[in-house]
């Protein structure tokens, strides 16, 4: 296909191009910044409330390991006991990394030069001089050849100057020998150069839309806007935790403790399994 393009269109595309570029920036920025002050506020989160939470989660994992022997001789007293279900493990929050870009192809040097185009006589030579059959090395390339001058002739007889030019370029012309300028390798490299900014633009939207639906991103507003009140909700949350640590604690304790003989044994292990949400 025949590509062209003026200076003021070309000036214009990469124009077009620069203005993408710099909103891409822009939402890299937002990302970036984005994302900084949320990973500052999930150290902080982590920081006060990450060690409790492991706390809760190594005791929650003995009673569940007291919770199965438990069980187990319950139902060898011969009462039904349904192994509980192994409590789920707190995630700590965290958050992905925004892949590298591809890097932007080289733009072709020099602008869009412009030259008188030759004849159509000058490139049915060129294509002689470059796809002649006296030129192959090997018998392969030289059918390859012939059948390529049979192809150059027709188009030559035929005036198909745009077919030619095709032939040319595909066989490593030069394009500005070809048709005068080159169009074809600027117009190339404009629409590589656009398909990698705008991937590289849903990619980032993506990300940044990503963050700001974050289960943390939520917490953090609704923590910040407390706070501007004068309240400490991370503080209610450790409380919380630590009412939760000493009633774990006191549940190992008894559940250390039981006979697996009794009724209680056996209203306690069901009061746990309805507890983390298994029927037992």
């Amino acid at each position: 296909m025949h590509l062209a393009i003026t200076r003021h269109e070309l000036e214009r595309r990469k124009a077009q191009l620069a203005d993408l570029q710099r909103y891409l920036s822009s939402q890299e920025q937002d990302y970036r910044s984005l994302r900084a002050q949320l990973q500052a506020f999930i150290d902080r989160y982590v920081s006060e409330l990450g060690e409790l939470y492991l706390e809760h989660d190594s005791l929650e994992s003995q009673l569940h390991t007291a919770m199965v022997l438990l069980s187990e001789a319950l139902r060898r007293h011969g009462m039904d006991a349904r192994e509980p279900v192994l409590p789920k493990a707190t995630v700590l929050p965290s958050l992905k990394h925004l892949p590298d870009a591809a890097p932007l192809p080289a733009a072709p040097q020099g602008g869009l030069e412009e030259a008188a185009p030759p004849t159509l006589k000058q490139l049915y030579r060129r294509a002689a001089m470059r796809l002649h059959p006296d030129l192959a090395q090997g018998d392969l390339q030289r059918c390859e050849r012939e059948q390529q001058m049979r192809v150059v002739n027709e188009c030559y007889a035929a005036g198909d100057r745009l077919r030619l030019e095709s032939l040319l370029l595909a066989a490593g012309e030069d394009p500005i020998k070809v048709s005068g300028s080159d169009r074809s390798a600027q117009l190339e490299w404009l629409k590589r150069a656009e398909t990698l900014v705008q991937g590289r633009l849903r990619v980032v939207q993506a990300h940044l839309a990503e963050l700001q639906g974050h289960a943390m991103h939520r917490l953090w507003l609704a923590i910040t806007q407390a706070e501007a009140k004068g309240l400490d909700p991370l503080a209610v949350m450790a409380n919380r935790l630590r009412a939760q640590i000493a009633e774990r604690r006191q549940e190992l304790y008894i559940g250390l403790r039981l006979q697996p003989e009794s009724a209680l044994a056996h209203d306690f292990l069901r009061r746990r399994c309805e507890r983390i949400g298994s029927a037992c």
